[in-house]
């Protein structure tokens, strides 16, 4: 990949650049800028060199249609704060004022098209309409930078097909984030210990499957947890199960003692009888041991002595990737064991990684620096496919392949 240093003299050139500014919203105030603030040396390089700089970037999911609450105007008045200069927001995507807007930029001046997912084509499955949407997207630029690391799993239009259309290169954030991910997957520091959480066992079965091979210890906590726990033959309650998964987890559990890995699994659990994760509520919180929770009650965050145990582990280790959190880290009572983690995190002296998504929202809402960890990655489902060993379309494009 080119890097955007590679793209010579920029003074006077359009340079179209897609972003990640999918950040979390409480109405129109930003809880979280971290993406924005990932994006920030790329951008200032641009402004710096003299480009004319037209950003596209998402938020949420409009389905192909105008929604103001999927609006890009809190991300340019974040970006603009941020970046000390003024940020003029086009109200369409590739209509008259995308092209009115582009047009009156001066040197060094920054523009931002609206939502682009406010497009149909942009999210479609036919090669045909994405490049339609994408020739649109070239005539607004003169080269084009790729440093959306979030949706660089995705073929869409604003991602892979421009990036045909254009000189193009990887901006700092998504240059960062594949030596991180190699770092992971070529040539870790052993031991090497992977630690998974989130909601769905199998959101990770495929990572898992890859990540056996070079991760010394697998920590397998949140939801996904209650799955294996079922695999070893325990009661899980009511707790969040794939019933179609628990032989594939019983085989990976057999996988890694053949291996002479480790996959640890929580030994206690807080369960609550009542969960209401929007309302933020649950009911009183009990400790049991994992083989014992009750039938009517739900597993919704790791004990203390999986605490010790998982962070023990964590201690060890040179290397350590961590994706999705340990329990219900909204609710403050439940996200004990999120807190644990990452403070194992924050204290280890190995490189350490948090993978975007929830993981990233859960340590800076719990009060950790960015620099407290080795790297905070933006792309949460990018980074697992990435650790998968898929290919990921808006890499390969930048690499020259189709």
């Amino acid at each position: 990949m080119k890097s955007v240093k590679d793209l010579g003299e920029l003074r006077g050139k359009r340079v179209l650049i897609r972003c990640d500014f999918n950040v979390p919203l409480d109405g129109d105030t930003i809880t979280d800028d971290g993406r924005i603030r990932a994006a920030l040396p790329t951008l200032t390089l641009l402004k710096d060199a003299g480009a004319k700089v037209v950003i596209m970037a998402h938020l949420g999911r409009p389905k192909g249609q105008v929604n103001p609450k999927y609006s890009l105007a809190p991300a340019a008045r974040r970006l603009g704060e941020l970046i000390g200069a003024d940020v003029k927001l086009a109200t369409d995507v590739v209509g008259e004022s995308a092209t009115a807007t582009v047009a009156a930029l001066a040197d060094g001046e920054i523009a931002m098209l609206e939502n682009v997912r406010y497009e149909p084509a942009e999210e479609s499955k036919v090669d045909a309409e994405r490049e339609e949407l994408a020739a649109k997207y070239a005539a607004l630029g003169d080269v084009f930078v790729s440093d959306g690391f979030g949706v660089v799993h995705r073929k869409q239009a604003s991602v892979y097909d421009v990036a045909k259309l254009l000189p193009n290169a990887a901006g700092f954030l998504v240059a960062k984030e594949v030596e991180v991910l190699k770092k992971l997957t070529e040539s870790p520091a052993s031991p090497y210990v992977v630690v998974l959480g989130g909601a769905k066992v199998a959101d990770k079965l495929a990572v898992i499957d890859n990540l056996l091979k070079v991760a010394d210890t697998l920590i397998i906590g949140g939801g996904m947890a209650y799955t294996f726990l079922k695999a070893k033959g325990y009661e899980v309650g009511t707790s969040l199960l794939d019933s179609e998964k628990i032989e594939t987890c019983a085989g990976y559990l057999e996988q890694a003692t053949a291996a002479g890995k480790q996959i640890l699994l929580p030994v206690d659990v807080r369960v609550v009888s009542e969960l209401d994760i929007p309302a933020r509520h649950a009911s009183e919180v009990t400790i049991v041991d994992a083989d014992g929770i009750p039938a009517d009650q739900e597993g919704a965050d790791i004990g203390p002595k999986s605490e010790a145990l998982f962070a023990d582990a964590i201690a060890g280790a040179a290397t350590i990737f961590w994706n999705g959190p340990m329990g219900v880290a909204e609710i403050p009572s439940l996200a004990l064991g999120t807190d644990a983690v990452a403070k194992a995190l924050a204290a280890s002296s190995g490189f350490s990684v948090v993978g975007g998504g929830d993981s990233a929202a859960a340590v800076r809402n719990l009060g950790f620096a960015d620099e407290a960890f080795g790297h905070i990655s933006t792309g949460g489902g990018a980074s697992l496919e990435y650790l998968e060993g898929k290919v990921l379309p808006g890499l390969a494009v930048l690499e020259g392949e189709n």
